[in-house]
């Protein structure tokens, strides 16, 4: 290529690993691309797929960026810059993207990541407008769910931890049935439970996401074990201290009722929500 003469979407394979072909990218962001020359969709491919698998967050967001700058009005484009950023910790950037991503889709799906933005940049006011905005009431039920937890993790930012447990509260948590697909709302109720002093139910609930985790998106089972070892070792401390009241007292003079901690502070089923 001649000094200061353009580069080709082709020649942007030289930033991106040789292994990476536009053909790894999902079908339906490829779809997305079709309005664009066949060179320059394929350079954008490749940039994507690059994005995703990039194990390294800035350089992903790297990738994403030089993908927005070539094509910025396709919406999966913006939409992999978005979460790229978000990825990265670039909070106003992410928000940004988002923003444009759903302008040129329409899709709601991207709210509950952008109230989280908000959230990240200190702007709780303004993470709740996104949360229980009109949008956000019209939008799918899996988004819902997603915007329960941020409204959770808001609350607990306002030192408001019975608000974070009575903000997951719906009828995904009162049934019996393990669903897979509430894997993220179990455990974001049962840390919210923690947070609130209620580590009987926090344990059982990070049992339910542990077993619900197919994918093993959380770190739900290793919570669930720190909670049962701890549970444990404050039975034993109690049962040392019960053996010293009752040398100390004599046989019979410390059988005092048994109370099971952990029922008494329940803020039964609100049917609203919990990021």
């Amino acid at each position: 290529m001649a000094r200061g003469e353009p580069q080709r979407p082709g020649e942007l394979r030289l930033a991106i690993p040789d292994s990476i072909t536009p053909d790894q990218l999902d079908p339906e962001a490829t779809a997305e691309l079709r309005t664009l020359p066949g060179d320059l969709a394929s350079a954008i491919a490749r940039l994507l797929v690059a994005t995703s698998i990039s194990e390294d967050p800035q350089q992903a967001y790297q990738y994403a960026q030089k993908a927005r700058g070539l094509a910025g009005r396709v919406g999966v484009v913006r939409e992999t810059c978005a979460i790229a950023a978000y990825q990265a910790g670039d909070w106003a950037g992410a928000l940004a993207e988002f923003r444009a991503a759903r302008r040129l889709t329409g899709r709601s799906s991207y709210l509950p990541l952008m109230a989280d933005c908000e959230r990240a940049l200190g702007r709780q006011d303004r993470a709740l407008d996104i949360v229980t905005g009109p949008d956000a009431r019209s939008a799918d039920h899996r988004t819902q769910v997603e915007l329960r937890i941020v409204e959770s993790g808001i609350r607990r930012d306002q030192g408001l931890p019975d608000a974070a447990v009575v903000a997951l509260q719906g009828p995904e948590l009162t049934g019996e049935r393990i669903r897979p697909e509430y894997a993220r709302l179990y455990y974001a109720y049962a840390d919210a439970l923690l947070q609130a002093g209620r580590e009987d139910e926090a344990r059982a609930w990070f049992g339910r996401a542990a077993s619900s985790d197919v994918e093993g998106e959380t770190d739900a089972a290793e919570r669930y074990e720190e909670l049962d070892d701890f549970r444990f070792d404050d039975l034993g401390a109690g049962d040392e201290d019960e053996d010293d009241d009752q040398d100390a007292a004599g046989a019979g003079a410390g059988a005092g009722a048994e109370h099971d901690a952990g029922t008494d502070n329940y803020v039964s089923g609100h049917p609203r929500q919990g990021e």
